[in-house]
């Protein structure tokens, strides 16, 4: 019966609650807004990231070099979207 339970997924739920509470404390208690981001982005990568491993099984097959290449493709084009975004719109550049 122990190998039917579904300790991974139970043990993901409980990280992905303490990840909420830990994002939560940064409204409730007063932080410096620089601190307050780090903690939020920080917080914010590892929830994606357990519940893209835990939850949506993404390493679990014989095509996980494709997922996780497609992964990294997504977020290279996610960070020069927004970091080229900045640089025209923000800081000036064309």
């Amino acid at each position: 019966m122990r190998e039917l339970f579904p300790m991974k997924q139970v043990n993901g739920f409980i990280f992905s609650l303490l990840l909420t509470v830990i994002a939560l404390s940064v409204y409730f208690l007063d932080m410096s807004f620089e601190l307050g981001i780090t903690i939020l982005l920080i917080t914010a990568f590892v929830q994606a990231g357990v519940q893209l491993i835990i939850f949506m099984h993404a390493g679990e097959g014989e095509d996980s070099k494709t997922i996780y290449t497609t992964l990294y493709y997504g977020v290279f084009i996610a960070l020069a979207t927004v970091f080229g975004s900045l640089l025209a719109m923000v800081w000036g550049y064309f």
